[in-house]
């Protein structure tokens, strides 16, 4: 079995202001001090050293969590473009409350965020299951490659919630997205591709 290990970056200044980021990467989306004490944390509790390597969204936030992370275990790292936050196109970098307020029939209620066809409104934006394919690509090709490894994924908020979507796909279950610096595990039979959510949303609380 590949052993998946799941985390969303720490806190980013466009978190704390309600924006949407997506994929935008200027300074506004890299780590606040708080997302950078999250990530210590998270590296203090969890033992980075049991994996055999990172892979790494190419956005600055994610690679400043991983560095946090891999600083004593010192892991081979790898930059994976499927890794990427979805893109609301041109609703990156703009208030969450803000698109509530005038597209409220494209956000749940239930969770102040986007419903799947909200790309009817966002133009150029990335859809559901757009994001929901390269996760699943990713995974397939990661766990054939290593099909007895074990994996760390540091990556974004919706990514994570498509991969843990994947894993439960046809089991009626609703993911919301995950914490700042959680861990989410996902194990995969690399053969026939079966997938199974062992947990999801874990961190450490500072």
């Amino acid at each position: 079995m590949t052993t998946f290990f799941f985390v969303r970056h720490g806190q980013t200044a466009a978190n704390k202001a309600g924006l949407k980021q997506g994929t935008i990467n200027t300074p506004n989306t890299y780590l606040t001090d708080l997302g950078k004490e999250q990530a210590r944390e998270l590296a203090d509790h969890f033992d980075f050293s049991q994996l055999d390597r990172l892979f790494v969204s190419p956005l600055v936030r994610t690679k400043q969590t991983a560095e946090i992370l891999n600083k004593k275990s010192q892991l081979p790292v790898e930059i994976d473009d499927r890794l990427l936050e979805i893109s609301y196109g041109d609703w990156d970098g703009q208030e969450n409350a803000k698109l509530m307020a005038e597209y409220p029939q494209y956000f749940s209620d239930l969770v102040n965020d986007v419903t799947e066809d909200y790309v009817q409104a966002a133009p150029h934006a990335e859809s559901f299951a757009h994001v929901e394919a390269r996760c699943r690509d990713f995974v397939a090709e990661i766990s054939k490659k290593y099909p007895e490894g074990k994996i760390g994924v540091v990556t974004h908020g919706f990514t994570v919630r498509s991969f843990a979507i994947n894993a439960v796909k046809g089991q009626g279950l609703e993911i919301l997205e995950p914490d700042n610096c959680s861990v989410s595990k996902i194990i995969v039979d690399p053969l026939t591709q079966k997938q199974h959510l062992v947990y999801y949303n874990r961190a450490a609380k500072i």
